[in-house]
């Protein structure tokens, strides 16, 4: 129950794997050119979710799973030339960078993944 209990796996919830979205937070944290592909499949992918409740969750799992793959620890780099923090915030706004829509509460339809703001995602 709850208001994002439809977004949660364990109710039969897919969660999307944002293969695009995950190269393109790789490429902008080191600093490296996103080439136009890459940032249409990630904006397809995040726009593919229907549930517009269920993108920054997406984009968590997305960014967990990055982090296991890697073997981040906190505070560590996660590539070479790119901090977890940092890693974090690109993920965090990739809904903007696409201009898609998210619930925020400026309700300008557009914005950063509340989560940004949290030191343990």
């Amino acid at each position: 129950s709850g208001p994002w209990s439809w977004c949660d796996p364990a109710t039969g919830y897919k969660v999307s794997a944002l293969t695009g979205c995950r190269a393109m937070v790789k490429l902008q944290c080191v600093g490296s050119q996103v080439p136009e592909a890459v940032l249409r499949d990630c904006c397809q992918q995040l726009a593919d979710i229907n549930n517009e409740r269920c993108r920054c969750g997406d984009l968590s799992s997305m960014l967990r799973s990055v982090y296991q793959e890697l073997g981040v620890r906190e505070g560590k780099e996660v590539l070479p030339g790119c901090r977890k923090e940092v890693m974090k915030l690109t993920a965090a706004s990739v809904p903007e960078v696409c201009k898609v829509p998210i619930p925020n509460p400026s309700g300008d339809g557009a914005g950063v993944c509340y989560w940004a703001a949290y030191p343990d995602v």
